[in-house]
C-alpha cells in the first residue's frame, strides 16, 4: 500500500514538473527542423535599358542556369530590373541590390557593370554584353579579372565589319560613324574601326550622340557626305533603331551594324556575334559562382562564334539596295 503511494506520489509530481515546463514561456518547443536539401540563391539582375541584345543575353543566362538545375522560383530568386537608360537610376538600383545583400548579381551592358562594381567589392558580379572590362576600369585584366567582377565580353571583329562595309558597297569612299561619346564600349569600337577605316585608305566622318534622342538629327548630318554608315554595338543606338531605318530609308544609305538584332531592327547588315549565346555562357560562369567560385579567379570569356552574318531583306528593298550574289544566302526577312 505505501508503495502504492509512493508511485502516485512520483506520477503526480512529474505532470506537475511537465506542466510547469509547457507553461513557461507561454510556448511549446518547436518541433526539430528539417535540413535544406540544396540551399537557395538569390540572384540580382540589372540593366541599363532595353533593346533585343540585351534581353536575348537575359533568356540566354536564365536558360543555362535551367538547363543544370537552377530554376527561377524553384532553387534560385531571380530579379530583374531595367534602368531605361538613366544613370540614375542604375545607381538606385545597385543601391538597392546592394542593400538586399544578394548572393550574385549578372549586370547587363557596360554602365551597369561599372556602377555595380562601384558599390561593392564583396558581392560576387559577372557582366554580360561588356565590351572590354578593362576598359571599363572594374578589372586588372582579361586573364586575371582580380576582385569580385568577372564575366563575357561582347567584343564584336570590328575590322571583319568594316571589311564588309567595303565588301557590300564596293565605290564607297567615306564611312560615317554614328555612336554614343559617353558609352566606354561605343568608344572602344570607333577607335578600332577609324584605325581599320584608315589601314585600307578610306575616310570616315562621325556623328556622335548622347540619348536615344539625338539620334534622328545626327543620322541626317550624315546624309551626303558619306556612302555607308557604320553604326558599333552601342546600346543608345541600337535603342534608336527605328531613327535609323527613317533616315536610311529615305536617303537610300546602307546601314552596317555591330549586332544581328540592330540589323533586325531596321538596319541592313552585320557580321557579329549571337547576344543569346553570350548568355548562356555568362549563366554557365554562374554556377560555378554559386558554387563558392571567385569571379576575380575566372576569366573573361569571348563568343565562341564572331562572324554570323545577317542581312535585311526587306531594309535592302526599302533602300533600293542590291545584294552582291555571294551575299545572297544570308539575307532574312523580319516579321513584324
Amino acid at each position: 500500500m505505501k508503495n502504492t503511494k509512493k508511485i502516485t506520489k512520483l506520477i503526480l509530481s512529474a505532470m506537475l514538473i511537465l506542466a510547469l515546463l509547457a507553461g513557461c514561456g507561454g510556448q511549446q518547443a518547436a518541433p526539430p527542423q528539417e535540413p535544406d536539401d540544396e540551399p537557395f540563391f538569390n540572384i540580382g539582375v540589372i540593366n541599363f535599358m532595353e533593346h533585343r541584345a540585351l534581353e536575348a543575353a537575359f533568356n540566354g543566362f536564365v536558360d543555362a542556369l535551367a538547363a543544370r538545375g537552377y530554376v527561377d522560383g524553384e532553387n534560385v530568386s531571380i530579379s530583374y530590373e531595367n534602368a531605361q537608360g538613366d544613370m540614375s537610376n542604375l545607381s538606385t538600383i545597385a543601391d538597392r541590390l546592394v542593400n538586399r545583400n544578394v548572393d550574385m548579381v549578372l549586370s547587363i551592358t557596360t554602365p551597369a557593370t561599372q556602377t555595380i562594381a562601384g558599390k561593392t567589392q564583396t558581392i560576387p558580379i559577372l557582366g554580360t554584353a561588356v565590351t572590354s572590362y578593362v576598359v571599363a576600369g572594374v578589372i586588372d585584366s582579361n586573364e586575371a579579372p582580380g576582385g569580385n567582377v568577372s564575366g563575357t565580353s561582347d567584343m564584336n571583329p570590328v575590322a571583319l565589319q568594316i571589311d564588309m562595309v567595303v565588301d557590300l558597297v564596293p565605290d564607297v569612299q567615306t564611312i560615317g560613324l554614328i555612336y554614343n561619346s559617353s558609352e566606354a564600349n561605343s568608344v572602344l569600337q570607333v577607335s578600332m574601326a577609324k584605325e581599320r577605316i584608315d589601314a585600307i585608305g578610306l575616310q570616315w566622318h562621325e556623328a556622335t550622340v548622347t540619348n536615344t534622342g539625338d539620334v534622328l538629327q545626327a543620322m541626317q548630318s550624315l546624309v551626303g557626305r558619306v556612302e555607308a554608315i557604320y553604326i558599333p554595338a552601342c546600346n543608345t543606338m541600337a535603342s534608336a533603331m527605328p531613327a535609323v531605318h527613317s533616315v536610311a530609308m529615305e536617303a537610300g544609305v546602307p546601314t552596317i551594324c555591330g549586332e544581328r538584332n540592330m540589323v533586325m531592327e531596321g538596319g541592313l547588315a552585320t557580321m557579329g556575334i549571337d547576344y543569346y549565346e553570350l548568355g548562356y555562357a555568362t549563366g554557365i560562369m554562374a554556377i560555378d559562382v554559386l558554387n563558392g567560385a571567385n569571379p576575380g579567379d575566372m576569366p573573361i570569356q569571348f563568343a565562341t562564334t564572331s562572324d554570323v552574318i545577317t542581312i535585311n531583306g526587306l531594309v535592302a528593298e526599302e533602300i533600293g539596295f542590291v545584294v552582291p550574289q555571294r551575299f545572297a544566302g544570308y539575307v532574312v526577312f523580319p516579321e513584324d
